[in-house]
């Protein structure tokens, strides 16, 4: 039978992220505060970048992963773990596995970046693909799981998944009040609510009245429009986009609550303002964002967010671009 090692906690708390900050410290990359007074000048706001694109295997991804297979008795370990993910979530949970000496499966989809398939493959995992336009991942994953009695760590919908990406909001917490600020809103990249999920937890935690918002490509606004309808909307495609890790078909049944009851809104952008988005952060900031990991930027570089003189942080969620993809976009 397929094992949880959180099947039978409740939703994650600030007590949870501290927790995984401290199962996470020194292996994880405790990523800058980045003031950037170009973005000062082109939004009248005063802004701060949380490059994640630093983070181990290149994305947040690595923080959820790692204190989920950490969480994972040492005697349960030899079954190993399967993960279903388009690279992120994918690398993440192999990287992390490896350090723990865990064997990793990972379900990827056929289309998703070669690179991101072939990283993944380099951390020992083995990589299972599938077509994400007529396959269930979940479905694929959970089998795989059964056959083996293998731990199943999802991308979101996890309690110790959500609280390890919460450890994006407590560091910046910490930052902004090291300079007497808090911030007035938060911009996070949105596929399944993860990220969002957690860091809206530890930033209420100690700013109750910031604004937190999902960013996505448009098109495959699922977030944004379950925040402002109540309930899960689903997308009617989940390919077709540059930002290909935020290509989901609808939110996550854990996250989805949590960020609706702390007052989350939802933002997109085109996949042209986020290539243009990539190609400022690397020309003007010297920083290497993937177009999903862009997103948030693009908002706010194109006025999907009220920030003329507020404390705005955006997190560049990942930085894993297909070279060519990328040298395109910058041109």
């Amino acid at each position: 039978m397929t094992t949880d090692p959180a099947s039978s906690f409740a939703p994650p708390t600030i007590a949870d992220i501290e927790a995984a900050a401290a199962r996470i410290e020194g292996v994880a990359v405790r990523t800058p505060l980045v003031a950037s007074p170009v973005l000062d000048h082109l939004t009248g706001a005063r802004v701060f970048l949380k490059p994640e694109t630093l983070q181990r295997t290149g994305s947040f991804k690595f923080r959820g992963a790692y204190n989920t297979c950490a969480s994972i008795p040492p005697e349960r370990r030899a079954a190993g773990v399967v993960a279903f993910s388009s690279g992120n979530h994918a690398q993440g949970v192999a990287a992390a596995a490896q350090l723990l000496g865990i064997p990793a499966t990972i379900v990827m989809p056929a289309d998703s970046p070669k690179s991101k398939q072939v990283r993944t493959a380099g951390y020992g995992a083995e990589v299972v693909l599938y077509d994400r336009d007529k396959e269930d991942r979940e479905a694929i994953a959970r089998k795989i799981a059964g056959e083996r009695g293998a731990f199943v760590v999802p991308p979101y919908d996890h309690p110790l998944v959500i609280a390890g990406q919460g450890t994006v909001g407590r560091e910046i917490m910490i930052d902004l009040a090291a300079q007497g600020l808090a911030p007035d809103i938060v911009l996070v990249n949105a596929s399944g609510g993860g990220l969002t999920a957690g860091t809206a937890i530890a930033v209420k935690a100690k700013a109750p009245r910031a604004q937190i918002y999902t960013a996505e490509p448009e098109g495959f606004d699922d977030y944004a429009r379950s925040l402002d309808s109540g309930k899960r909307e689903r997308n009617e495609r989940t390919s077709g986009s540059i930002c290909d890790a935020l290509l989901m078909s609808t939110p996550g049944s854990v996250t989805f609550p949590l960020n609706l009851g702390m007052g989350v809104r939802g933002v997109t952008a085109s996949d042209a303002e986020a290539g243009r988005a990539v190609a400022l952060a690397f020309h003007e900031l010297k920083l290497v964002v993937e177009p999903g990991g862009a997103v948030g930027l693009a908002a706010l570089l194109n006025g999907r967010v009220d920030a003329r003189g507020k404390v705005v942080v955006v997190v560049l969620s990942g930085g894993n671009v297909d070279a060519e993809m990328f040298c395109k976009l910058i041109g």
